[in-house]
């Protein structure tokens, strides 16, 4: 198994390789420590050559993550986030902390809406049943949120399970039957498709079902917006534009905040009173302002990518003009309910947290990542979106691989580099949401998160993988091996930015799995194997008993 180590440097130079020479060291007992030398760079050369090519713009990155987080850092110290109450004396936590009878009869005699006991945790305690005792961390989070994305108000909840959901809750906040909505980006991403009803969701709910209306204007030739269409496509029952900030499965190139700007004050030239919805996933915290900030009316995302900052175990997010966050909410649970209810059990408010805080972080070791995948497939001859050295807008970086075969191997090899899952091997299969056959590999310590080593594509013209995140940028995909996958020997000196050991053993200790899904594929060779003795589809559980 041939293995490269890396630096957690941005700019490797030479790194320390342990001999078998030892020095003994003066202590009360004595220690053999391993002697440290100085060793040529372990990155192949294609690889330095881009760090070094790509140094100005790290530090520029470098400079961008300062400033994101200069502005979380603001927004948590304004409303004060708290491990406790600051009210209480540290004599009083403590008091509250062991008389949990006097605790409950506070509560049980409690009229201004406050639990006293969740106030030892203060913005990080859990709640449970209707989170009526919860102890202002909803509050606390829906309003930094806010201030970060330049938002009236925001809802941040554990109970919006994908971005896509919380796209839903966002549009169905604006449209009513026969509204029209207009899809100004080209078509939206695969998942959204049985939300609006272009493809048939089976009567399930979708804004088709309700009587909604539905457009799109094609991109532009060069894979951005069509201004000159723009500006004779609003209608007068045209009540919400829909603006894909990232490319999704599409070849094209992403939005700048600039141009969503731009687009805004077209669409509200043409209609006032047509609202303005932007799927912000994947783009928040690339550049230093975000959508609400240039007139957009609602963002929503994901926080299992960019604003989870690799923590967040679940969630999503709204975020715009206070009235349209309430409506989106009152989508989320019930008209009337509003945003103060829903518990958030056990320690995932502080994983919110923590994680919102770190993530300007994690996105700029992101678009390092990024800037290295185009910089060094463009060498080896692929096409890539963004290209080299172009600002990023997203965290995306597509790379047209040009057949099935090579997509499925790329996203083999990062399954293998990952550091869960890694003896799994992807498959292509259907997955809910999507209308094509759609490879994942995505070893993440958070199921399905993007927030991680991942990447996946459709299994379509023109196989594109698309690499949504690399949290650990250069210290990960600095360790590039140069071997050509199995079947592809005489590809022209094919490499995979994530490729970081040798397969050996053939498929003796590699379990065939439809990531997403977590059903594995039974083979007969599998069977043969005595791995597995039962019929597709199992589930994660029949497979550990199994193998």
């Amino acid at each position: 198994m041939a293995v490269l180590c890396c630096a957690t440097s941005a700019y490797p130079t030479h790194t320390l390789r342990v001999t078998s020479a030892k020095v003994s060291v003066c202590s009360s007992s004595r220690v053999s420590v391993p002697q440290l030398h100085h060793s040529d760079s372990p990155f192949v050369p294609e690889v330095n050559k881009a760090v070094d090519s790509l140094s100005k713009e790290f530090r520029e990155v470098d400079n961008l993550v300062a400033r994101n987080t200069a502005r979380v850092l603001r927004a948590f110290q304004r409303v004060k986030v708290g491990s406790h109450c600051p009210t209480y004396s540290e004599f009083e936590i403590l008091f509250l902390s062991v008389q949990w009878y006097t605790i409950s009869l506070l509560n049980m005699g409690n009229q201004n809406g406050l639990s006293y006991g969740n106030d030892i945790d203060k913005h990080f305690g859990g709640s449970t049943g209707y989170g009526h005792e919860e102890a202002g961390g909803r509050e606390a989070l829906d309003q930094a949120f806010a201030e970060i994305v330049g938002a009236e108000s925001a809802i941040v909840r554990s109970q919006f399970f994908s971005g896509t959901h919380a796209i839903t809750c966002a549009l169905f906040a604006f449209l009513r039957p026969g509204d029209e909505l207009l899809a100004i980006a080209g078509a939206p991403y695969d998942t959204l498709e049985e939300v609006i009803g272009k493809r048939d969701s089976g009567g399930l709910g979708s804004l088709k079902d309700f009587g909604v209306e539905y457009r799109e204007v094609p991109l532009a030739e060069d894979g951005g917006l069509d201004w000159d269409a723009l500006k004779t496509s609003i209608r007068p029952h045209t009540k919400c534009a829909l603006i894909q900030r990232s490319c999704g499965y599409s070849w094209r190139r992403s939005l700048s905040v600039a141009e969503i700007g731009r687009a805004i004050n077209i669409i509200k030239m043409q209609n006032p009173g047509c609202m303005v919805m932007v799927d912000n996933c994947y783009g928040e915290f690339v550049e230093d302002i975000e959508p609400p900030m240039v007139g957009a009316d609602l963002i929503a995302g994901s926080l299992i990518k960019n604003p989870g900052g690799t923590i967040a175990p679940c969630g999503g997010y709204v975020a715009g003009r206070k009235r349209w966050v309430e409506a989106a909410a009152a989508r989320l649970s019930a008209p009337g309910l509003g945003v103060d209810c829903g518990s958030t059990s056990g320690d995932i408010m502080r994983t919110l947290f923590q994680g919102l805080f770190l993530s300007p972080q994690m996105v700029g070791e992101a678009i390092k990542g990024s800037f290295l995948i185009a910089e060094v497939m463009t060498a080896k001859g692929y096409k890539v979106q963004p290209l080299c050295r172009i600002k990023r807008h997203d965290t995306v970086q597509a790379v047209q691989l040009g057949n099935r075969e090579l997509l499925l191997s790329f996203c083999e090899a990062v399954q293998r580099s990952s550091p869960v899952s890694s003896f799994i091997r992807p498959v292509a299969g259907a997955t809910a949401g999507y209308a094509s056959e759609v490879i994942f590999a995505d070893g993440t310590f958070i199921d399905g998160s993007t927030s991680e080593l991942s990447c996946d594509g459709p299994l379509r013209e023109p196989f594109s993988v698309f690499c949504q995140r690399d949290s650990s940028s250069t210290a990960q995909l600095c360790r590039v091996v140069f071997l050509p996958f199995a079947g592809h020997e005489n590809d022209i000196g094919w490499s995979t930015l994530y490729h970081i050991q040798e397969h050996k053993g053939g498929e003796e200790g590699c379990l065939d799995m439809n990531i997403r899904t977590r059903n594995p594929v039974v083979s007969s060779k599998n069977q043969a194997n005595g791995r597995l003795k039962t019929d597709p589809p199992l589930m994660l559980s029949s497979l550990v008993q199994a193998s």
